[in-house]
Protein backbone atom coordinates (compact mmCIF):
# COMPACT_ATOMS: atom_id res chain seq x y z
CA UNK A 1 0.00 0.00 0.00
CA UNK A 2 0.94 3.62 -0.32
CA UNK A 3 3.52 5.06 2.52
CA UNK A 4 0.72 8.02 3.25
CA UNK A 5 -2.37 5.26 3.51
CA UNK A 6 0.08 3.07 6.16
CA UNK A 7 0.85 6.27 8.35
CA UNK A 8 -3.37 6.63 8.57
CA UNK A 9 -3.99 3.57 9.69
CA UNK A 10 -1.05 3.47 12.03
CA UNK A 11 -0.10 6.57 13.92
CA UNK A 12 3.41 7.07 14.46
CA UNK A 13 5.03 4.43 12.21
CA UNK A 14 8.35 4.55 11.26
CA UNK A 15 9.57 4.34 7.40
CA UNK A 16 13.02 3.75 6.20
CA UNK A 17 14.21 3.39 3.20
CA UNK A 18 14.45 -0.32 1.85
CA UNK A 19 18.03 -0.78 1.09
CA UNK A 20 18.68 -4.29 -1.21
CA UNK A 21 22.51 -3.93 -1.13
CA UNK A 22 22.57 -4.47 2.86
CA UNK A 23 19.79 -6.64 2.82
CA UNK A 24 21.80 -9.03 0.41
CA UNK A 25 25.28 -8.49 2.54
CA UNK A 26 23.29 -8.85 5.46
CA UNK A 27 22.22 -12.59 4.68
CA UNK A 28 25.63 -13.50 3.36
CA UNK A 29 26.93 -12.56 7.11
CA UNK A 30 24.21 -14.78 8.07
CA UNK A 31 24.70 -17.30 5.89
CA UNK A 32 28.40 -17.26 6.74
CA UNK A 33 28.15 -17.70 10.33
CA UNK A 34 26.30 -20.96 9.50
CA UNK A 35 28.94 -21.98 7.00
CA UNK A 36 31.10 -22.32 10.27
CA UNK A 37 28.65 -23.41 12.75
CA UNK A 38 26.21 -25.58 11.19
CA UNK A 39 27.43 -27.12 8.10
CA UNK A 40 29.79 -27.03 5.07
CA UNK A 41 27.23 -26.59 2.55
CA UNK A 42 25.54 -23.15 3.40
CA UNK A 43 24.16 -20.59 0.38
CA UNK A 44 21.81 -17.21 0.94
CA UNK A 45 18.48 -17.97 -0.31
CA UNK A 46 17.29 -14.62 -1.27
CA UNK A 47 15.64 -12.20 -0.38
CA UNK A 48 15.24 -13.09 3.37
CA UNK A 49 16.81 -16.80 3.46
CA UNK A 50 19.42 -19.70 4.08
CA UNK A 51 19.55 -23.10 2.36
CA UNK A 52 21.81 -25.44 4.37
CA UNK A 53 22.57 -29.07 3.33
CA UNK A 54 22.35 -31.28 6.91
CA UNK A 55 23.13 -34.47 5.54
CA UNK A 56 25.53 -36.08 7.75
CA UNK A 57 26.10 -33.02 9.87
CA UNK A 58 22.66 -32.97 12.05
CA UNK A 59 24.04 -35.33 14.68
CA UNK A 60 26.55 -33.77 15.24
CA UNK A 61 24.26 -31.37 17.00
CA UNK A 62 22.42 -33.46 18.98
CA UNK A 63 19.86 -34.50 16.06
CA UNK A 64 17.57 -32.44 13.60
CA UNK A 65 14.87 -30.99 15.87
CA UNK A 66 17.71 -30.27 18.49
CA UNK A 67 19.88 -28.17 15.79
CA UNK A 68 16.75 -26.41 14.45
CA UNK A 69 15.91 -25.19 17.69
CA UNK A 70 19.39 -24.26 18.85
CA UNK A 71 19.97 -22.00 15.69
CA UNK A 72 16.45 -20.23 16.18
CA UNK A 73 17.73 -19.57 19.95
CA UNK A 74 21.53 -18.46 18.49
CA UNK A 75 19.84 -16.02 15.67
CA UNK A 76 17.13 -14.59 18.30
CA UNK A 77 19.95 -13.91 20.87
CA UNK A 78 21.41 -11.46 17.85
CA UNK A 79 17.87 -9.99 17.14
CA UNK A 80 17.07 -11.96 14.20
CA UNK A 81 13.92 -13.73 13.89
CA UNK A 82 13.92 -16.73 12.22
CA UNK A 83 11.67 -19.91 11.06
CA UNK A 84 13.57 -23.22 10.32
CA UNK A 85 12.61 -26.69 8.88
CA UNK A 86 14.40 -29.87 7.47
CA UNK A 87 12.60 -31.80 4.13
CA UNK A 88 14.37 -33.96 1.71
CA UNK A 89 14.31 -31.35 -1.38
CA UNK A 90 15.20 -27.45 -1.13
CA UNK A 91 11.55 -26.71 -2.63
CA UNK A 92 10.31 -28.12 0.28
CA UNK A 93 11.97 -27.02 3.21
CA UNK A 94 11.71 -23.47 1.74
CA UNK A 95 7.86 -23.98 2.04
CA UNK A 96 7.83 -25.47 5.45
CA UNK A 97 9.71 -22.08 6.72
CA UNK A 98 7.82 -20.12 5.45
CA UNK A 99 3.52 -21.45 5.60
CA UNK A 100 3.91 -23.64 8.24
CA UNK A 101 2.11 -22.60 11.89
CA UNK A 102 5.01 -24.27 13.55
CA UNK A 103 8.55 -21.71 14.17
CA UNK A 104 10.53 -25.17 13.88
CA UNK A 105 9.57 -27.61 11.61
CA UNK A 106 11.03 -31.39 10.60
CA UNK A 107 9.33 -33.09 7.84
CA UNK A 108 9.70 -36.76 7.63
CA UNK A 109 10.42 -38.27 4.06
CA UNK A 110 6.68 -39.97 3.67
CA UNK A 111 4.91 -37.04 4.93
CA UNK A 112 6.79 -34.18 2.18
CA UNK A 113 4.34 -34.87 -0.55
CA UNK A 114 0.59 -34.59 1.45
CA UNK A 115 2.49 -31.36 3.66
CA UNK A 116 3.18 -29.68 -0.30
CA UNK A 117 -0.12 -30.57 -1.49
CA UNK A 118 -1.77 -28.49 1.30
CA UNK A 119 0.03 -25.74 0.96
CA UNK A 120 -0.49 -22.08 -1.12
CA UNK A 121 0.61 -21.54 -5.22
CA UNK A 122 3.46 -18.98 -3.62
CA UNK A 123 4.64 -21.90 -1.63
CA UNK A 124 6.74 -22.84 -5.43
CA UNK A 125 8.92 -19.95 -5.68
CA UNK A 126 6.83 -18.32 -8.38
CA UNK A 127 7.05 -15.22 -9.02
CA UNK A 128 4.23 -12.86 -8.43
CA UNK A 129 2.56 -12.65 -11.96
CA UNK A 130 2.47 -16.46 -12.40
CA UNK A 131 0.50 -17.06 -9.11
CA UNK A 132 -1.98 -13.99 -10.39
CA UNK A 133 -2.57 -16.07 -13.14
CA UNK A 134 -2.87 -19.44 -11.77
CA UNK A 135 -5.62 -18.18 -9.13
CA UNK A 136 -7.58 -17.03 -11.80
CA UNK A 137 -7.77 -20.12 -13.19
CA UNK A 138 -9.10 -21.24 -10.23
CA UNK A 139 -5.97 -22.98 -8.65
CA UNK A 140 -5.30 -22.47 -4.74
CA UNK A 141 -3.25 -24.95 -3.82
CA UNK A 142 0.04 -27.28 -4.71
CA UNK A 143 -2.31 -30.24 -4.88
CA UNK A 144 -4.62 -28.57 -7.69
CA UNK A 145 -1.58 -27.81 -9.42
CA UNK A 146 -0.16 -31.26 -9.21
CA UNK A 147 -2.85 -32.71 -10.18
CA UNK A 148 -3.26 -31.53 -13.89
CA UNK A 149 -1.59 -31.73 -16.74
CA UNK A 150 1.78 -30.21 -17.68
CA UNK A 151 1.85 -29.21 -21.43
CA UNK A 152 -1.43 -26.91 -21.18
CA UNK A 153 0.32 -24.85 -18.20
CA UNK A 154 3.82 -25.08 -19.50
CA UNK A 155 2.14 -23.60 -22.95
CA UNK A 156 0.82 -20.98 -21.23
CA UNK A 157 3.32 -20.19 -18.39
CA UNK A 158 6.18 -21.26 -19.32
CA UNK A 159 8.40 -24.35 -18.06
CA UNK A 160 9.09 -22.84 -14.69
CA UNK A 161 5.98 -24.13 -12.94
CA UNK A 162 6.81 -27.82 -13.97
CA UNK A 163 10.71 -27.17 -13.01
CA UNK A 164 9.62 -25.74 -9.45
CA UNK A 165 7.27 -29.07 -8.94
CA UNK A 166 9.75 -31.54 -9.72
CA UNK A 167 11.83 -29.73 -7.43
CA UNK A 168 10.04 -29.51 -4.78
CA UNK A 169 8.60 -33.36 -4.39
CA UNK A 170 12.32 -34.05 -5.44
CA UNK A 171 11.60 -35.60 -8.96
CA UNK A 172 14.86 -33.66 -10.18
CA UNK A 173 17.83 -32.46 -7.90
CA UNK A 174 18.76 -28.92 -7.07
CA UNK A 175 22.56 -28.79 -5.69
CA UNK A 176 23.48 -25.81 -3.18
CA UNK A 177 26.14 -23.84 -4.16
CA UNK A 178 28.33 -23.02 -1.17
CA UNK A 179 28.77 -19.37 0.13
CA UNK A 180 32.41 -18.72 0.18
CA UNK A 181 34.40 -15.75 1.84
CA UNK A 182 37.58 -14.41 0.17
CA UNK A 183 39.54 -14.57 3.40
CA UNK A 184 38.91 -18.78 3.57
CA UNK A 185 41.92 -20.11 2.76
CA UNK A 186 40.78 -23.13 -0.48
CA UNK A 187 42.28 -25.41 -2.31
CA UNK A 188 40.70 -27.69 -5.42
CA UNK A 189 41.51 -30.43 -7.51
CA UNK A 190 39.33 -31.23 -10.32
CA UNK A 191 39.25 -34.92 -12.03
CA UNK A 192 39.39 -35.52 -15.44
CA UNK A 193 37.73 -39.15 -15.16
CA UNK A 194 36.09 -39.35 -11.80
CA UNK A 195 37.44 -41.25 -9.17
CA UNK A 196 35.37 -43.62 -6.23
CA UNK A 197 37.84 -45.80 -4.73
CA UNK A 198 39.01 -45.19 -1.24
CA UNK A 199 42.70 -45.76 -1.91
CA UNK A 200 42.48 -42.86 -4.89
CA UNK A 201 40.38 -40.71 -2.27
CA UNK A 202 42.90 -41.19 0.33
CA UNK A 203 45.91 -40.45 -2.20
CA UNK A 204 43.96 -36.94 -3.22
CA UNK A 205 43.05 -36.26 0.60
CA UNK A 206 47.40 -36.20 1.07
CA UNK A 207 47.87 -33.59 -1.95
CA UNK A 208 45.07 -31.26 -1.15
CA UNK A 209 46.16 -31.26 2.62
CA UNK A 210 49.90 -30.43 1.59
CA UNK A 211 48.34 -27.68 -0.76
CA UNK A 212 46.02 -26.02 1.53
CA UNK A 213 49.42 -25.95 4.83
CA UNK A 214 51.25 -24.42 2.25
CA UNK A 215 48.87 -21.67 1.75
CA UNK A 216 48.53 -21.40 5.63
CA UNK A 217 52.20 -21.19 5.98
CA UNK A 218 52.27 -18.18 3.83
CA UNK A 219 49.43 -16.54 6.15
CA UNK A 220 50.63 -17.42 8.92
CA UNK A 221 47.85 -19.40 10.34
CA UNK A 222 47.03 -23.01 11.10
CA UNK A 223 43.84 -24.60 10.72
CA UNK A 224 41.57 -25.09 13.64
CA UNK A 225 38.42 -26.47 11.21
CA UNK A 226 38.51 -28.22 7.82
CA UNK A 227 35.59 -29.19 5.47
CA UNK A 228 36.28 -31.69 2.74
CA UNK A 229 33.48 -31.25 0.30
CA UNK A 230 33.06 -33.87 -2.63
CA UNK A 231 31.14 -32.79 -5.76
CA UNK A 232 30.15 -36.14 -7.71
CA UNK A 233 28.79 -36.51 -10.68
CA UNK A 234 25.02 -36.71 -10.15
CA UNK A 235 25.60 -32.91 -8.96
CA UNK A 236 24.92 -33.73 -5.38
CA UNK A 237 27.75 -32.84 -2.66
CA UNK A 238 29.31 -34.98 0.30
CA UNK A 239 31.35 -34.01 2.78
CA UNK A 240 33.94 -34.32 5.56
CA UNK A 241 34.05 -31.73 8.30
CA UNK A 242 37.17 -32.35 10.92
CA UNK A 243 38.28 -30.00 14.37
CA UNK A 244 41.14 -29.27 15.85
CA UNK A 245 41.35 -28.09 19.79
CA UNK A 246 44.48 -26.00 18.48
CA UNK A 247 45.63 -24.06 15.56
CA UNK A 248 47.34 -26.96 13.13
CA UNK A 249 49.53 -27.55 9.84
CA UNK A 250 50.87 -30.69 10.09
CA UNK A 251 50.06 -31.91 6.97
CA UNK A 252 50.18 -35.61 8.03
CA UNK A 253 48.34 -34.78 11.00
CA UNK A 254 45.71 -33.39 9.13
CA UNK A 255 45.35 -35.87 6.24
CA UNK A 256 44.80 -38.46 8.87
CA UNK A 257 42.16 -36.94 10.66
CA UNK A 258 40.57 -36.71 7.10
CA UNK A 259 40.94 -39.79 5.84
CA UNK A 260 40.32 -41.19 9.02
CA UNK A 261 36.32 -40.31 7.96
CA UNK A 262 36.86 -41.89 4.45
CA UNK A 263 34.29 -44.34 5.14
CA UNK A 264 31.61 -41.94 5.84
CA UNK A 265 31.83 -40.77 2.21
CA UNK A 266 29.56 -42.33 -0.66
CA UNK A 267 31.02 -41.71 -3.91
CA UNK A 268 28.05 -42.42 -5.71
CA UNK A 269 28.97 -42.37 -9.49
CA UNK A 270 31.99 -41.02 -9.02
CA UNK A 271 33.44 -37.94 -7.77
CA UNK A 272 34.48 -35.22 -10.18
CA UNK A 273 35.65 -32.11 -7.75
CA UNK A 274 37.02 -32.52 -4.02
CA UNK A 275 37.83 -28.96 -2.19
CA UNK A 276 39.18 -28.75 0.68
CA UNK A 277 38.75 -25.22 2.69
CA UNK A 278 40.10 -24.21 6.14
CA UNK A 279 36.34 -22.83 7.76
CA UNK A 280 38.76 -21.82 11.09
CA UNK A 281 42.07 -20.98 11.19
CA UNK A 282 43.99 -19.06 13.53
CA UNK A 283 47.23 -17.27 13.46
CA UNK A 284 50.46 -20.34 14.43
CA UNK A 285 53.79 -19.22 15.63
CA UNK A 286 56.38 -21.98 14.79
CA UNK A 287 57.70 -23.19 18.79
CA UNK A 288 61.08 -23.13 19.03
CA UNK A 289 62.00 -26.41 20.26
CA UNK A 290 63.77 -26.49 24.07
CA UNK A 291 66.73 -28.57 24.75
CA UNK A 292 66.09 -31.62 27.03
CA UNK A 293 69.46 -30.57 28.82
CA UNK A 294 67.45 -27.60 30.11
CA UNK A 295 64.01 -28.43 30.65
CA UNK A 296 62.54 -31.38 29.90
CA UNK A 297 59.13 -30.46 27.40
CA UNK A 298 55.55 -30.87 28.17
CA UNK A 299 53.84 -33.83 25.64
CA UNK A 300 51.79 -32.75 23.40
CA UNK A 301 48.66 -34.59 23.67
CA UNK A 302 46.88 -32.61 21.47
CA UNK A 303 46.85 -35.37 18.45
CA UNK A 304 45.04 -37.71 20.79
CA UNK A 305 42.65 -35.17 21.53
CA UNK A 306 41.84 -34.11 17.94
CA UNK A 307 41.29 -37.94 16.88
CA UNK A 308 39.02 -38.61 19.81
CA UNK A 309 37.31 -35.60 19.78
CA UNK A 310 36.38 -36.16 15.94
CA UNK A 311 35.46 -39.63 16.38
CA UNK A 312 33.27 -39.55 19.37
CA UNK A 313 32.21 -35.38 19.10
CA UNK A 314 33.96 -32.73 20.44
CA UNK A 315 31.29 -32.32 23.00
CA UNK A 316 31.99 -35.52 24.35
CA UNK A 317 35.43 -35.01 25.24
CA UNK A 318 36.30 -32.63 28.21
CA UNK A 319 37.66 -32.21 31.79
CA UNK A 320 37.01 -30.92 34.83
CA UNK A 321 37.73 -27.64 36.63
CA UNK A 322 37.57 -26.59 39.79
CA UNK A 323 34.60 -23.83 41.32
CA UNK A 324 34.25 -22.31 44.17
CA UNK A 325 31.37 -23.78 45.93
CA UNK A 326 30.43 -25.70 49.41
CA UNK A 327 28.13 -27.82 47.35
CA UNK A 328 29.73 -30.67 45.47
CA UNK A 329 27.45 -30.75 42.77
CA UNK A 330 28.26 -27.33 41.91
CA UNK A 331 32.05 -27.52 42.83
CA UNK A 332 32.80 -28.94 39.24
CA UNK A 333 32.65 -27.75 35.71
CA UNK A 334 33.28 -28.83 32.35
CA UNK A 335 35.77 -26.83 30.63
CA UNK A 336 37.62 -28.38 26.59
CA UNK A 337 40.28 -30.68 27.09
CA UNK A 338 42.81 -28.49 26.19
CA UNK A 339 41.57 -25.01 28.01
CA UNK A 340 44.34 -23.67 29.77
CA UNK A 341 45.26 -23.77 33.45
CA UNK A 342 43.57 -21.02 35.28
CA UNK A 343 45.66 -22.63 39.19
CA UNK A 344 42.17 -23.10 40.77
CA UNK A 345 41.97 -25.76 43.15
CA UNK A 346 39.27 -27.20 45.78
CA UNK A 347 39.72 -26.19 48.88
CA UNK A 348 39.28 -28.15 52.44
CA UNK A 349 41.01 -31.46 54.17
CA UNK A 350 38.17 -33.44 53.61
CA UNK A 351 38.86 -36.04 50.68
CA UNK A 352 36.82 -35.52 47.76
CA UNK A 353 35.50 -39.23 45.00
CA UNK A 354 37.34 -39.05 41.77
CA UNK A 355 33.88 -40.30 40.73
CA UNK A 356 30.75 -37.82 41.46
CA UNK A 357 27.34 -39.07 40.42
CA UNK A 358 25.22 -36.84 38.22
CA UNK A 359 22.77 -36.45 41.11
CA UNK A 360 22.46 -37.76 44.49
CA UNK A 361 20.74 -41.69 44.22
CA UNK A 362 18.44 -42.56 47.41
CA UNK A 363 19.53 -45.14 49.40
CA UNK A 364 18.33 -47.11 52.04
CA UNK A 365 20.34 -47.47 55.53
CA UNK A 366 20.18 -47.84 59.06
CA UNK A 367 22.08 -45.51 61.52
CA UNK A 368 21.77 -43.81 64.98
CA UNK A 369 21.16 -40.00 65.17
CA UNK A 370 22.46 -37.58 64.90
CA UNK A 371 26.28 -38.19 64.51
CA UNK A 372 26.35 -41.97 63.40
CA UNK A 373 27.25 -43.09 60.40
CA UNK A 374 25.22 -46.22 58.58
CA UNK A 375 25.33 -49.46 59.80
CA UNK A 376 24.77 -50.66 56.61
CA UNK A 377 22.94 -49.61 53.24
CA UNK A 378 21.24 -50.68 50.53
CA UNK A 379 22.15 -49.31 46.76
CA UNK A 380 20.62 -50.72 43.26
CA UNK A 381 19.25 -53.60 45.06
CA UNK A 382 22.39 -54.74 47.01
CA UNK A 383 22.89 -54.81 50.34
CA UNK A 384 26.33 -53.44 51.72
CA UNK A 385 27.54 -53.71 55.37
CA UNK A 386 29.77 -50.98 56.23
CA UNK A 387 33.08 -52.12 58.13
CA UNK A 388 34.65 -48.57 58.43
CA UNK A 389 33.34 -45.47 58.16
CA UNK A 390 35.25 -41.43 58.69
CA UNK A 391 32.98 -38.46 59.40
CA UNK A 392 30.36 -36.49 59.67
CA UNK A 393 31.60 -33.97 57.17
CA UNK A 394 28.59 -30.87 57.71
CA UNK A 395 28.15 -29.18 54.27
CA UNK A 396 25.56 -25.97 54.67
CA UNK A 397 23.50 -25.23 52.04
CA UNK A 398 24.47 -21.56 50.02
CA UNK A 399 21.99 -18.86 51.62
CA UNK A 400 23.50 -16.12 49.33
CA UNK A 401 22.13 -17.88 46.20
CA UNK A 402 18.95 -19.51 47.24
CA UNK A 403 16.81 -18.73 50.47
CA UNK A 404 14.92 -21.83 50.34
CA UNK A 405 19.19 -22.80 51.53
CA UNK A 406 19.29 -21.18 54.21
CA UNK A 407 18.59 -23.61 57.20
CA UNK A 408 19.47 -26.81 55.02
CA UNK A 409 22.55 -29.06 55.87
CA UNK A 410 23.89 -32.29 54.75
CA UNK A 411 26.03 -34.91 56.64
CA UNK A 412 28.69 -36.26 54.62
CA UNK A 413 30.34 -39.66 55.81
CA UNK A 414 33.16 -42.04 53.80
CA UNK A 415 32.26 -45.34 54.35
CA UNK A 416 33.82 -49.20 52.98
CA UNK A 417 31.78 -52.20 53.01
CA UNK A 418 33.14 -55.69 53.52
CA UNK A 419 34.61 -56.02 50.24
CA UNK A 420 36.86 -53.24 50.53
CA UNK A 421 34.54 -50.65 48.10
CA UNK A 422 34.69 -47.31 49.62
CA UNK A 423 31.46 -44.74 49.11
CA UNK A 424 30.31 -41.24 49.73
CA UNK A 425 27.49 -41.04 51.74
CA UNK A 426 25.07 -38.04 53.03
CA UNK A 427 22.16 -37.62 55.29
CA UNK A 428 20.04 -34.62 54.35
CA UNK A 429 19.31 -32.65 57.48
CA UNK A 430 21.12 -32.62 60.68
CA UNK A 431 19.33 -35.44 62.51
CA UNK A 432 17.64 -33.64 64.87
CA UNK A 433 15.52 -30.34 63.16
CA UNK A 434 13.16 -31.27 60.44
CA UNK A 435 13.97 -27.82 58.96
CA UNK A 436 16.94 -29.17 58.15
CA UNK A 437 16.72 -31.48 55.60
CA UNK A 438 14.57 -34.31 54.73
CA UNK A 439 16.79 -36.56 57.08
CA UNK A 440 17.30 -39.50 53.83
CA UNK A 441 20.36 -40.71 53.12
CA UNK A 442 21.58 -40.65 49.04
CA UNK A 443 24.62 -42.15 47.92
CA UNK A 444 26.77 -39.30 46.20
CA UNK A 445 30.33 -40.31 44.99
CA UNK A 446 32.26 -43.79 44.85
CA UNK A 447 36.06 -43.64 45.90
CA UNK A 448 38.65 -45.52 43.71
Amino acid sequence: MAVAKAQALVPGLFVIDADPVADREGLEKLALWALQRISPVVAADPPDGLVIDTTGADHLHGGEAVMLETMVQKFAASGVEARAAIADTWGAAHAAARFLRHQIAVIAPAETGAMLRSLPLAALRLDGETVTGLRTLGFETVGDLKDQPRAPLTLRFGPEIGRRLDQAFGVIGEPVDPIRSPELVEVRRVFGEPIGAADTIARYIGKLVDALCLELEKRGLGARRLDLLFHRVDNTMQFIRVGMAQPVRDPKRLARLLRDKIETVDPGFGIEIMVLVAIESEAMHDRQAISSLVAPSEPDVSNLVDVLANRVGGHRLYRFTPVQSDVPERSVARVAALSPETGATWEGDWPRPPRLLARPEPVETMALLPDNPPVWFTWRGIRRRVRRADGPERIRGEWWKRDAEMTTVRDYFRVEDETGERYWLFRSGDGEHEDSGSQKWFLHGIFA
